[in-house]
């Protein structure tokens, strides 16, 4: 449970390999977001394994990944990733990430620059305004003030077109019951991150070619954010994929797979 006691500087992540990374292909290394897992990118898998080896992990507190002792933030979600990355022996890779993985990514860069050949900054938000943030901000108090459970309702109509809902409850259900597996504190925690994170300041020094996509129709990702983020950043592309909502991974995972495998190709 997290509690306030020192955080953690280092957790050894669960992590799962796909592909051998002494084989010579490129490693792309992919980062989940709140309340999720690894699980999460299982049907990118097949494309994305066509050209590389492709690492997976779970967030700490996430999945099988040991819980923290106190609290966290951002730079500790930089200390375990690149902590995997050094105890996998990877010298260099790509990065990917979803979310609060799409902000993971970037401030890995900006730390470690020499280790990253590209990235992938998926569904996340930067240049948010005052009323981004109190929207956001408000999320997170109502889960606060009400429980997680009663504000997923609210999250689920954010994350999902309403036809891949009503087509897909089995999909809805599990991703609901990942939410709930992660103990609040942690879950709450990682909101909070995702809230208050503002990449601004430093998406401009990030050189490393990148790409930036988004759903439509995510309203706290949405397309304006993304437009300057990706006007931001020396080298990225923008990909706005029509319709979606927030958990593209999930509803649209064959076109982000081969959107990201493109792009990553393309390098």
């Amino acid at each position: 449970m997290v509690d306030a006691s020192e955080p953690d500087d280092v957790i050894e992540c669960a992590h799962y390999v796909n592909g051998d990374p002494s084989d010579g292909r490129p490693v792309l290394m992919l980062i989940h977001g709140i309340g999720s897992w690894h699980h999460t990118w299982d049907t990118l898998l097949p494309r994305l394994t066509e050209s590389f080896t492709v690492v997976t992990y779970d967030l700490r507190g996430h999945g099988a990944s040991p819980l923290p002792t106190g609290p966290f933030g951002l730079d500790e979600l930089v200390n375990d990733l690149e902590d995997l990355r050094a105890r996998l022996g990877v010298e260099q890779a790509h990065f990917a990430g979803h979310s609060l993985g799409g902000m993971i990514g970037p401030a890995y860069a900006r730390r470690y620059p020499e280790r990253v050949l590209s990235l992938g900054l998926l569904s996340t938000a930067a240049f948010r305004t005052a009323d981004d943030s109190a929207k956001v901000q408000g999320v997170v108090a109502t889960m606060e003030d009400q429980g997680i459970g009663n504000v997923l309702p609210t999250l689920t109509t954010r994350w999902f077109t309403d036809d891949f809902a009503a087509a897909n409850p089995d999909v809805i259900e599990a991703r609901l019951e990942r939410v709930m597996s992660t103990p609040a504190e942690v879950f709450l925690q990682v909101f909070h991150i995702y809230a208050n994170t503002e990449m601004s300041p430093y998406l401009g020094d990030i050189t490393a070619p990148t790409l930036v996509l988004t759903g439509e129709n995510d309203g706290g990702c949405n397309p304006r954010l993304n437009r300057q983020i990706a006007d931001a950043m020396p080298n990225a592309e923008l990909v706005i994929l029509p319709e979606y909502k927030h958990s593209i991974l999930l509803e649209a995972a064959p076109v982000v797979a081969e959107e990201l495998a493109l792009f990553l190709e393309r390098q």
